[in-house]
C-alpha cells in the first residue's frame, strides 16, 4: 500500500503538467491544426566516455563519426560536466533533476527508492509519461534496477541484453582485481555485443508508428570496462601507433594528503604504476579507443534508423555520457575524481529549432531534464535544481553566471565556470586551475595571493548544505571512508 501511495503523489505532482499539452492533444486527435505536434525525444546514454570524442579533442585518435555528425546538427556543450563521477548518483542526479548533496545518493548505492528526497520524485520518463508520450527504453539509464522499474511502469523497458557483455573465462590482461577490470579482443563477432543488441532494439522502435509522440530512451555500456570488443574494432586503432595521454610525473605533489587519499585508497582500478610498468598502458589505451569506436558504431544504428522516419526532423535527440574517465592522467584510472578528467562528458541538444553551435559555457546533465521540458512545451518543475539551456540553444555565447557544481562524498565538491575549476575537499585544503593556460591541470592556483576574487567568486557556489550519505559497501563508500580515516588520523597526531 506504501508503494501505490508514492506513486499515486508522483502522479498527482506530474498531473498538473497534463494540463497545457491537453488541447495539442485533443486537436491532434480530431485533426485540427490549432497546434504544432508535440516533438519526440531520443535520449542516447553512454557510459563512462570521458572527452575522447573527436568533436570534443579529448584525444587525437578517438574516432567518433557518429557522434561527430549529430553534433554538427546541434548545440555541442564543450564543458559539460557529471554532477557525480559515479554511475548510480549522476544517473539519479539527472533523472531527477536533483544535487548529490540534496539527496544523500553520493555513491553507487541505493538507488532513487532509498532517498526521502527523490522516492515520490517524477523521474524524466515518467513525467513524459505523464504528458502523454509513448515510453520506450533499453540499456543502462539508471542504474541497475531502477531502468526496470521506472520503465515497466510507465512504458516499455526492453532490457539490458547482457549488461557489461559476455566475458571469457580467464581475464585477458589484468589477471588481478575485480573481475570488470581488464581490456582485451573479445568475443569474436560484434553482433554478439550487448550495445549492438540494444540498437538493434532501438531500430525496430524507430520502424514503428505510433499513435502519440514517442520518448525513446538508449542506454549503452561501452566503453565501461571490461574493455571487451572484438577485434575489428581493435584494427583500427593499431597498438604500435596509440599515443598515450600526457601526464607529469609530479603532478599531484601539490595537493593535500586527503586529496590524494581520496583517488588512491581502497580503488578497484588498477594503481597507473602496474599498468605502465606492465606494458599494458597502450593496450588499456587502445581498448578504450576501440570500445568508444564500437558504442560509435552502436549510435550510428540509431541515427541511421531515426533519420528514415518521416518525422524526424520533429525530433530532439539528446546524447550525453554520465562522468569522465582516466587512463594514467595525474597517474590514476577509472573514475571517482573531480578533476576534469573525471567529470567532462559529452552533451549534445539537436532537434527543431537548435541551431549548430559549439557553446563553451558550464552546463551539467542536471539540465538536461527541465531542457528537455522546455523544449517540449512542459511547464518546469519548481524542484528541480538544474536550468533549462535554452537560453543557450538559442544564444551559445550568451553570459551564463552559473557553473557546473560535481561532488564525490560530503564536503568534496568542484566548481566549473567557463574559465575555471576550483575544488574544495572535506579537509578544507582547495585547488584552482586555470584552463586558458593550464588545460591539464598540472599547475594548482590556490595558494596564489593574487588569486583571491577568483577563489570567492568560486566558493560561494558551494552547497550550502548537504545531506548525510545514504547507503554503504560500494566502492566509493570505502574510498570515501578510508581518506576520512587517514585524515582523521593526521589530525589526531596533531592534537594528542
Amino acid at each position: 500500500m506504501a508503494h501505490i501511495n508514492r506513486k499515486s503523489k508522483t502522479y498527482m505532482r506530474v498531473a498538473m503538467r497534463i494540463a497545457p499539452l491537453l488541447l495539442v492533444v485533443c486537436c491532434l486527435a480530431t485533426g485540427d491544426t490549432c497546434a504544432a505536434e508535440q516533438p519526440n525525444v531520443v535520449l542516447i546514454s553512454i557510459d563512462d566516455l570521458n572527452d575522447w570524442v573527436g568533436c570534443l579533442g579529448g584525444h587525437p585518435q578517438a574516432s567518433t563519426p557518429n557522434i561527430d555528425r549529430l553534433a554538427a546538427r546541434g548545440v555541442l556543450f564543450q564543458n559539460a560536466h557529471c554532477q557525480a563521477p559515479v554511475c548510480q548518483p549522476s544517473r539519479a542526479s539527472l533523472m531527477v533533476s536533483r544535487l548529490p548533496s540534496s539527496t544523500g545518493l553520493y555513491f553507487l548505492d541505493p538507488g532513487l527508492q532509498k532517498s526521502d528526497v527523490t522516492k515520490d520524485e517524477a523521474t524524466l520518463p515518467e513525467a513524459f509519461s505523464a504528458a502523454g508520450y509513448r515510453v520506450m527504453g533499453a540499456g543502462k539509464l539508471f542504474h541497475n534496477k531502477d531502468n526496470q522499474r521506472v520503465f515497466s511502469s510507465v512504458g516499455e523497458y526492453g532490457g539490458g541484453f547482457g549488461g557489461m557483455g559476455p566475458r571469457p573465462d580467464e581475464k585477458i590482461s589484468q589477471p588481478h582485481g575485480h573481475q570488470l577490470w581488464d581490456w582485451g579482443a573479445y568475443p569474436d563477432e560484434t553482433v554478439d555485443m550487448p550495445d549492438h543488441k540494444i540498437a538493434s532494439w532501438a531500430q525496430r522502435k524507430l520502424e514503428a508508428d505510433y499513435d502519440a509522440p514517442y520518448f525513446l530512451a538508449v542506454g549503452f555500456y561501452r566503453p565501461h570496462v571490461p574493455l571487451y570488443v572484438p577485434q575489428e574494432w581493435f584494427d583500427r586503432h593499431p597498438r604500435r601507433q596509440v599515443q598515450l595521454p600526457l601526464l607529469q610525473e609530479n603532478d599531484v605533489d601539490d595537493l593535500s594528503a586527503y586529496a590524494r587519499d581520496l583517488t588512491t585508497l581502497e580503488h578497484v582500478a588498477p594503481e597507473h604504476a602496474w599498468v605502465r610498468d606492465s606494458g599494458e598502458w597502450p593496450h588499456a589505451v587502445q581498448s578504450y579507443l576501440a570500445s568508444i569506436s564500437f558504442v560509435d558504431h552502436c549510435v550510428g544504428m540509431v541515427l541511421d534508423a531515426l533519420d528514415q522516419r518521416a518525422d524526424a526532423d520533429n525530433t530532439i535527440v539528446c546524447l550525453f555520457a554520465d562522468h569522465g574517465f582516466h587512463l594514467g592522467e595525474k597517474q590514476r584510472w577509472a573514475k571517482r575524481s573531480l578533476w576534469e578528467d573525471g567529470t567532462r562528458v559529452p552533451m549534445l541538444l539537436a532537434g527543431p529549432s537548435i541551431k549548430p553551435a559549439h557553446c563553451d559555457r558550464p552546463v551539467g546533465l542536471i539540465d538536461i531534464y527541465p531542457t528537455l521540458l522546455d523544449l517540449t512545451g512542459q511547464p518546469a518543475d519548481p524542484n528541480h535544481e538544474g536550468q533549462s539551456l535554452r537560453p543557450l540553444l538559442d544564444n551559445p555565447g550568451r553570459e551564463w553566471e552559473r557553473p557546473a557544481i560535481t561532488t564525490f562524498g560530503l564536503g568534496n565538491h568542484a566548481v566549473r565556470s567557463t574559465r575555471w575549476r576550483y575544488i574544495r575537499y572535506l579537509d578544507g585544503s582547495e585547488e584552482l586551475y586555470d584552463h586558458q593556460s593550464d588545460p591539464h591541470e598540472w599547475n594548482n592556483l590556490a595558494a596564489d595571493a593574487a588569486m583571491a576574487a577568483v577563489l570567492s567568486d568560486h566558493r560561494r557556489w558551494l552547497p550550502k548544505s548537504e545531506l548525510p550519505i545514504l547507503g554503504e559497501e560500494s566502492t566509493g563508500h570505502k574510498a570515501y571512508a578510508a581518506a576520512a580515516a587517514e585524515l582523521e588520523a593526521v589530525r589526531q597526531d596533531a592534537n594528542p
